[in-house]
């Protein structure tokens, strides 16, 4: 166990169709052959770990021009992201600077987890992230094929990348990273053992919303990178739950989000 805390950073909201989100929420039937599509809204966030060796910074968020054309016309479309601020300024709000960050987890490199690393071009700040994911999103933003929601404007940088090369790593006193393909190819969790609240697991994008972990409910089609790597690591995080009797925290459901504003 470690005397660390999660400062929760709110970088606003999301809104797409929940067929994304939940694979299959919708479907049209014989009496209902064109049912009403039906809109969800999410937030995006960070954390800050507080960690007596060095402060975190827990993925980054979107970047503050996605709006006005950093990200694709059509994938602003279609998961608008509104309440777009400078990683600074909503870090400021916490009372963090950029300069107080020693570290950041890099969960994945999506644009809407991404897009602040602009914040940290030229310094020695190390940007831990897996090796999987790196290449996947190089590969994405520079071939026709991969995934469309890697925009290279975010990550490629004069950065300095800690890459993840293993399943599981531990990075810090209480802290382990876990390897959770799935989502992406590099998906990134992340298994905090604290002092006043035992285990707690980041799951990030492992499940967009508490119907995916809980209910065991895939995310739509676009938002998988495999569904075989995905169900895996669904068992490999429902396992530490269990074993660890550990909370379970998911990459955009608002109740989390809640949750850490209020202490856990």
């Amino acid at each position: 166990m470690v005397d660390a805390t999660l400062t929760p950073i709110d970088r606003g909201r999301i809104t797409s169709d929940v067929n994304n989100t939940i694979e299959g929420f919708v479907l049209g039937t014989a009496d209902e052959p064109n049912p009403d599509t039906v809109m969800g809204e999410g937030p995006v966030y960070n954390i800050v770990i507080d960690h007596p060796e060095g402060t975190i910074l827990w993925d980054t968020g979107s970047h503050p021009e996605a709006a006005d054309g950093h990200w694709p016309a059509d994938l602003y479309a279609a998961f608008e992201h509104t309440g777009l601020r400078p990683l600074e300024d909503d870090l400021a709000d916490a009372g963090y600077e950029i300069a107080d960050i020693d570290y950041v987890i890099q969960t994945h490199l999506h644009l809407d987890h991404a897009g602040g690393l602009y914040a940290f071009e030229g310094t020695d700040t190390p940007i831990v992230v897996h090796e999987e994911e790196l290449k996947h999103a190089y590969y994405s933003a520079n071939t026709d094929a991969g995934d469309d929601a890697y925009v290279a404007g975010d990550f490629d940088r004069d950065l300095d990348w800690e890459v993840v090369h293993r399943d599981r790593r531990h990075l810090f006193d209480g802290l382990e990273l876990l390897h959770l393909p799935g989502h992406t190819p590099g998906l990134l969790g992340v298994r905090l053992e604290l002092d006043d609240v035992g285990t707690v697991i980041l799951a990030g994008d492992l499940a967009y919303a508490r119907e995916n972990y809980e209910l065991g409910l895939p995310m739509g089609g676009q938002l998988l990178w495999s569904k075989r790597h995905w169900l895996e690591s669904l068992r490999t995080v429902e396992d530490l739950e269990r074993r660890h009797d550990a909370r379970v925290i998911c990459g955009h459901a608002m109740e989390d989000l809640e949750a850490m504003q209020e202490g856990l």
